[in-house]
């Protein structure tokens, strides 16, 4: 591996970034993972006899849906982002998924209650009414939140320190109470915070060229002057060090 400054970070802004498979960063970052494992609970929900049919709602490019062991009789999953959509389709469709193009905001293009299960895993929006409105009465929206101030050790070296509301965006209770709103119950909910570490800084830029909303408009040479700072504070005091936020979350549409 080149460990020049210029070279880490040409390599890493030369790589594709489709797709949700984060396995170019093994060896150069870590990322501690929720004690729930939600590909297993996942899984054995999308396995359970009395789901007929469920909906993978920003499925990426398929890698985690994939995952289950077996799926319902009728599978469905929608992505926004065209690179997605095609690495989804090749992955999910030899299995049974159909794989909807859909722009992530409202409405889903499903009828009423045609869901007995929803799943969700780091979601860019949540739509509670939508949710509950494809859910049948006693199905569950069963998901993965990405929580407040998430890996914000690395936004804040980017931008700054970020004002109190931005720091509590995605807040459990507060996307708690909009499901509530929306006609759901709450059944779980759980979170952590789970150390990240960045070993070296091509990790850093292919983290940010991925996920696209942590520095918003990252690019190399925008961000060239902290990315040698950052660059030379690893190579002097070791990784990186940030916290990921991750919550459980299960809602349940009420029985008829």
């Amino acid at each position: 591996m080149s460990h020049t400054f210029d070279d880490l970070v040409a390599e890493a802004d030369a790589v594709s970034v489709e797709g949700w498979d984060f396995s170019w960063l093994d060896g150069r970052a870590t990322e501690q993972r929720p004690s729930w494992g939600y590909q297993r609970v996942m899984s054995e929900r999308l396995a359970d006899p009395g789901v007929s049919a469920a909906l993978d709602i920003q499925t990426g490019g398929g890698e985690v849906l994939a995952g289950a062991v077996r799926f319902p009789p009728t599978m469905a999953a929608t992505e926004s982002w065209p690179p997605n959509l095609v690495k989804a389709t090749r992955l999910l469709h030899p299995r049974g998924v159909v794989v909807v193009a859909d722009p992530d905001e409202p409405p889903l293009p499903f009828a009423d209650e045609a869901f007995d299960l929803v799943t969700s895993r780091h979601p860019a929006t949540v739509w509670w009414t939508e949710i509950a409105r494809v859910l049948r009465p006693g199905g569950s929206y069963v998901a993965q939140h990405v929580g407040p101030a998430s890996v914000f050790e690395l936004v804040e070296f980017f931008l700054g320190p970020q004002p109190e509301e931005v720091r509590r965006g995605r807040h459990p209770d507060d996307e708690s109470a909009d499901a509530r709103a929306a006609g759901l119950e709450i059944v779980d909910l759980r979170s952590e915070r789970l150390r990240t570490e960045f070993h070296d800084i091509g990790a850093v830029v292919y983290f940010l060229r991925k996920v696209i909303w942590m520095v918003p408009g990252f690019t190399v040479e925008a961000y060239r002057d902290k990315l040698r700072e950052l660059h030379e504070r690893i190579e002097a005091e070791g990784p990186f060090v940030a916290h990921s936020s991750r919550s459980l979350i299960e809602a349940r549409k009420p029985a008829a």
